[in-house]
């Protein structure tokens, strides 16, 4: 197994870690998960560096590495919708919105195309994932909120661009409609 997917495999590996670390609860916890969080996220960038320098791409990766980004930062959200830090409403945008695209490139692998993440999706990821992070450090309220919106926003605006951008392939399932 090459490297990307070795880091990706720890990235999903680490979940469980994460999960556990939050919910043992003993003092300084949350900064140990936010380590965790941390490591995690940076597998995430460098396994798609890694991958993308060496022409290590594989099938594995292509499906594996998006499934174990949305878990991570699923995971997080949904643990801090739990405690309080974030609302539910903007923890089912981003599971919609994961669902949504995930549809999308299933329905277009189907008719032989691969839909690539593209910048705003990029970016969505890297601000979806220094937001959770900063909210590990436990913010007030207020900031807590600001982080949700600035992820809530993130993205819809990356699901917007994803479906404007491929078009195509709805109009390709509805018979040309």
């Amino acid at each position: 197994m090459n490297t990307p997917n070795k880091l990706t495999l720890l990235r999903a590996a680490m979940i469980p870690a994460l999960l556990a670390v939050l919910y043992a609860g003993f003092p300084g916890s949350r900064y140990a998960a936010m380590a965790i969080f941390i490591l995690a996220s940076l597998t995430d960038y460098a396994d798609g560096y890694i991958a993308r320098r060496r022409g290590l791409v594989t099938d594995f990766g292509k499906f594996m590495d998006p499934l174990a980004d949305k878990a991570l930062v699923i995971a997080a959200m949904l643990w801090f919708v739990e405690t309080g830090a974030m609302p539910a409403w903007a923890a089912l945008i981003v599971i919609a919105r994961e669902f949504a695209v995930t549809s999308l490139r299933l329905l277009a692998a189907a008719s032989g195309r691969v839909i690539a993440a593209a910048l705003l999706g990029k970016a969505k990821t890297a601000c979806t994932m220094l937001c959770l992070t900063v909210m590990f450090i436990g913010l007030p309220a207020w900031a807590n909120m600001a982080c949700a919106a600035v992820i809530t926003a993130a993205t819809v605006l990356s699901g917007i661009e994803l479906f404007v951008k491929n078009r195509d392939v709805m109009r390709d399932i509805n018979g040309g409609k």
